[in-house]
């Protein structure tokens, strides 16, 4: 694939964009409101950038074996494969419930958190329209 190069940078932008984003979150809300607010946000962005990573190794890996197992009669996919398509929801579903049932940190900092990979994806494809706007006919 020709753009692959473009779509690892694109990646890369999303994780550091969504930890960048999760970090100025947290600041802003510690002095703000109160330091919980600043750990939930915190702890809300790890979960989300842990579930991106672990998608998109997983989609890295099905990727790998769709080209590597081509014409076979039977596919095989390695366990780890399921774990981290499965595993990043369990993840999320266990930590976020531990903390809305233990009232550990404030829940609408939690979801806040969460959302740092949706601003960071929205940021990216902005990047991504005004850069093709500044680089005419560039494909």
């Amino acid at each position: 694939m020709e753009n692959e190069p473009a779509y690892h940078a694109a990646e890369r932008r999303i994780e550091w964009l969504t930890l960048g984003i999760g970090a100025a979150a947290a600041m802003y809300a510690g002095l703000r409101w109160s330091w919980s607010h600043a750990v939930g946000i915190l702890a809300g962005t790890a979960l989300a950038w842990i579930n991106y990573r672990w998608l998109k190794q997983g989609l890295d890996a099905l990727a790998k074996l769709s080209t590597a197992q081509e014409g076979a009669d039977k596919v095989r996919i390695p366990k780890r494969v399921y774990f981290k398509f499965i595993g990043r929801y369990a993840l999320i579903i266990v930590v976020v419930c531990a903390i809305f049932v233990g009232s550990l940190l404030p829940a609408i900092s939690v979801l806040g958190g969460l959302f740092t990979l949706v601003a960071a994806a929205l940021l990216g494809i902005l990047y991504e329209l005004v850069r093709g706007v500044a680089r005419p006919g560039a494909d």
